[in-house]
């Protein structure tokens, strides 16, 4: 349904049951589901204290869209992320180990110490580059999904970004390209509903941002980001179509920000009633009740994936901190492709 919005995905937990991934799945997806929140958590609470020393911008709200993404996403599949990117890091099955170590500009990152958090990058896991200029990662995505329909591969490319980057002159351009070439590109879109400070309302006439996208060409849909099944469903079924060589999708998953634009920012502006009600469905803790009560995994299972999760969060955060700064000798490496690019001091 190429050019034609459609409403939001209502099909939720329960409409999923005949086609659910099986149960090491789920469990995958609650344990980075908890991943993803208590090592933000964790990231905030050293930076507080003077440990960490880094820009920080949290995934709370974003953990079942990251979820869904990692289980939708095939090996060959590549991403494009953001500067938001923890919960992206972690459904390319990249090591928390390597993640935080990043962030502590380590050489047990990721990028050995010298990408920092808004530049992580694990080409052999598929997250070949995130971004920390606002929608500067679509065009990044459309050229990979030039490069993969040339080389008539079956991979697809999933980009993410936040629903300010709908606004940048580059993400229509990307739109556009997408659909006027029918490449394997998913635009997943973490609507969290504000644009650093400012409600999606107050900076977009119109904040169906599904309908807006719809009017590229593109198929369009919006779905409950709270909500890992639903979102699943739409992700998966967007890269399937991608990879068929249907073209792209915008997937807008409708989340919430549950804490402020920067680690260690103040959200007092945030109405009150909103966050409460965006926190009782906090994603992690509502998927497990929602596993636990329809059986698809038992308490004392949850239990032990909740209690490897503190112990894999404690692992990554003293990894990081006992891991070697660069030396002087790393200012050149992965710069030049040769030895020979290298200049002479």
């Amino acid at each position: 349904m190429r050019g034609k919005v459609l409403p939001v995905h209502e099909a939720g937990h329960d409409a999923m049951t005949n086609t659910l991934p099986d149960r090491a799945a789920l469990e995958w997806m609650y344990s980075t589901m908890l991943l993803a929140k208590m090592a933000d958590e964790r990231a905030a609470d050293e930076a507080r204290k003077g440990l960490l020393a880094a820009a920080l911008y949290p995934v709370r709200g974003l953990e079942a869209v990251c979820a869904a993404m990692g289980v939708a996403m095939a090996p060959q599949d590549q991403m494009v992320s953001s500067y938001r990117n923890l919960g992206d890091a972690l459904s390319r099955k990249i090591p928390l180990r390597a993640i935080i170590a990043e962030a502590y500009g380590r050489m047990g990152g990721t990028s050995k110490g010298k990408g920092g958090t808004m530049h992580l990058t694990d080409n052999e896991r598929g997250l070949i580059a995130t971004t920390g200029i606002v929608g500067a990662g679509m065009p990044l995505a459309v050229g990979l999904g030039l490069a993969a329909q040339l080389d008539k591969s079956d991979r697809a490319i999933a980009v993410t970004f936040g629903d300010g980057a709908t606004s940048i002159g580059a993400a229509h351009e990307s739109f556009n390209l997408a659909a006027l070439w029918k490449l394997p590109v998913v635009f997943v879109c973490q609507n969290n509903q504000w644009g650093e400070h400012t409600p999606l309302a107050e900076y977009a006439a119109n904040p169906n941002l599904a309908e807006r996208t719809a009017a590229y060409g593109l198929h369009a849909e919006a779905v409950d980001g709270f909500d890992p099944m639903a979102t699943l469903q739409s992700i998966g079924g967007a890269l399937d179509r991608a990879r068929a060589g249907e073209g792209p999708s915008f997937i807008e998953c409708r989340s919430y920000r549950l804490t402020g634009h920067s680690g260690l920012s103040d959200y007092s502006y945030v109405p009150t009633e909103e966050l409460a009600a965006a926190l009782a469905r906090d994603p992690a803790p509502t998927f497990r009740t929602w596993l636990e009560q329809n059986g698809h995994v038992d308490a004392a299972t949850l239990d032990q994936i909740e209690q490897t999760a503190v112990e894999t969060v404690d692992d990554a955060f003293a990894f990081a901190q006992q891991s070697p700064h660069p030396s002087p000798d790393e200012l050149m490496a992965d710069v030049y492709a040769s030895p020979e690019g290298v200049p002479t001091r």
